[in-house]
């Protein structure tokens, strides 16, 4: 009797639509996401994982409980840079002394490998073809590019609204219909559609207005909750927030290449210190020349290449005056806490502003 196969895979962000276009042009089968994150996904990670594990392997397997318990009967785990790489075995080996059964597909690589996924595949979808598996690859890699594009527009403007909620009501809209894709020309008409839209959407943004730079890791840079909504809190404030990575950086751009981002962050740096620690120095240079406000760095606890970036970051401060704000987050951090310590910058980075100006017209 042949099984029907339900997959999921853990929450990043908006990423699950391009993940869920992709499993549903290629696998033929059942997509059965976990809900959104909530404490009750932490809950249940935090409960079953290892005391000093880092918090995305918290998240992560909070997700797959959610979804095993919603149904689902193959997990995929991707990612890779750091200790993240051994975490798909280590959280196997808990959901099966949990009692769960289920396929387990480990696409955690240092290197995309396309023939190995398309065998990956195979297993589930015996029907599918190369040419079909490397077209579905292409349109979510298309697919990834104008989900950045918009969100990158939207996390440095949503702070200048005119109405509350425009921008929201437009991101739900967008990707109610982005995920429904099958075809690169659907694909061209929403992102034609919604960049107008997006541009529609009226703002008062001031041109001296506060701007401030978000580095660090990838999962807590991607995953709003796991930062406590830092992002949004950031717009409230009327702050233009501006984040370099995400998934088309990281996968697809020239400048992630180690010798490029080594480049960057010299002279602080002269070796690569592993996952995203050089971004990290590459990106707060790159802010601070650019004259941004502030730079928050974000990473979860005990996160050893963040640590490792975290001294040469106060000389990056130190050299060219500009106020860096550190978080560590796990599950026990307090989102009273970390709006506290927002507001705190927030108010210094205004008192900086308002001094500068008046020395300049002084001077």
């Amino acid at each position: 009797m042949s099984v029907e196969y339900k997959i999921s895979f853990p929450h990043m962000g908006n990423y699950y639509i391009p993940i869920a276009t992709f499993v549903k042009n290629t696998l033929n089968a059942k997509i059965c996401l976990p809900p959104k994150i909530t404490k009750k996904t932490l809950e249940l990670g935090t409960k079953h994982s290892p005391d000093f594990v880092c918090v995305p392997f918290k998240y992560n397997l909070g997700n797959y409980i959610e979804a095993l318990e919603n149904g689902a009967n193959v997990l995929i785990q991707a990612g890779g840079g750091c200790r993240f790489g051994y975490y798909s075995e280590v959280q196997e080996e808990i959901l099966r002394n949990l009692g769960y059964n289920f396929k387990f597909f480990n696409i955690t690589s240092r290197t995309f490998k396309p023939l190995l996924y398309y065998k990956m595949f195979k297993e589930i979808n015996p029907m599918l073809t190369i040419k079909n598996f490397l077209y579905s690859f292409y349109l979510i890699y298309k697919q990834i590019a104008v989900l950045d594009k918009f969100e990158d527009y939207i996390r440095e403007n949503i702070g200048f609204q005119i109405n509350d909620g425009d921008f929201k009501r437009l991101e739900k809209k967008f990707h109610d219909e982005l995920i429904t894709i099958e075809k690169i020309k659907d694909l061209k008409s929403i992102s034609i559609k919604y960049t107008k839209l997006l541009k529609e959407v009226p703002i008062n943004k001031p041109n001296d207005c506060l701007r401030v730079g978000i580095v660090g890791e990838i999962y807590v840079l991607m995953e709003p909750f796991s930062s406590c909504f830092l992002e949004e809190e950031l717009a409230k404030k009327g702050i233009e927030v501006k984040r370099y990575i995400n998934i088309s950086y990281l996968l697809f751009s020239k400048e992630h290449k180690k010798t490029n981002t080594l480049k960057l962050a010299k002279p602080y740096l002269q070796y690569n210190i592993g996952a995203d620690g050089v971004d990290s120095v590459a990106h707060s240079k790159v802010l601070a020349k650019k004259g941004f406000d502030g730079i928050i760095h974000i990473k979860p606890f005990g996160c050893t290449p963040e640590i490792n970036c975290m001294p040469i970051l106060e000389k990056i401060s130190e050299d060219y005056k500009i106020p860096i704000l550190y978080f560590s987050f796990d599950s026990q951090t307090s989102e009273t806490g970390v709006k506290t310590r927002l507001e705190a910058f927030h108010d210094m980075l205004l008192m900086r502003k308002e001094k500068n100006k008046k020395w300049k017209e002084l001077t």
